[in-house]
C-alpha cells in the first residue's frame, strides 16, 4: 500500500473556506483503479495557521503515480482555485510506501 500526503497551511479564520472547497469538489477517485480511502485531516490552529493534510490510501505508489497522470486527475483539479488569501504557500507532498 502507497499513502500521499498533501500538507496546506491554512491563514487563521479562513479554515472553513478552505473545507468548504474540498466538501464541494468532485475528485474523480471513486473512479480510479487502485483508489482506497481519502481523508481530510485537520491540527491543531496556531496563532499565524492551521495544518490541514489531505491523507489518501491506494493499491501502490504505481496506482497512484498513475492517477496523477490520468484524465480523472485533470478533472478533479480542473476547477481546485480556491478564493484568495485561504493557501499561506503551496501544499508540500509527501510520499510514503507501507512496510508493516
Amino acid at each position: 500500500m502507497y499513502i500521499a500526503m498533501n500538507r496546506f497551511r491554512i491563514a487563521p479564520g479562513r479554515e472553513e473556506d478552505f473545507l468548504e472547497v474540498w466538501r464541494n469538489r468532485d475528485s474523480h477517485l471513486e473512479e480510479v483503479p487502485g483508489f482506497k480511502q481519502f481523508h481530510m485531516l485537520q491540527g491543531e490552529s496556531q496563532e499565524e495557521h492551521t495544518v490541514f493534510i489531505s491523507h489518501s490510501v491506494w493499491e501502490s505508489e504505481e496506482a497512484f503515480r498513475a492517477w496523477t497522470k490520468s484524465e480523472a486527475f485533470r478533472k478533479a483539479h480542473a476547477n481546485a482555485k480556491s478564493p484568495e488569501g485561504i493557501y499561506l504557500g503551496p501544499p508540500k507532498f509527501e510520499g510514503y510506501e507501507v512496510v508493516l
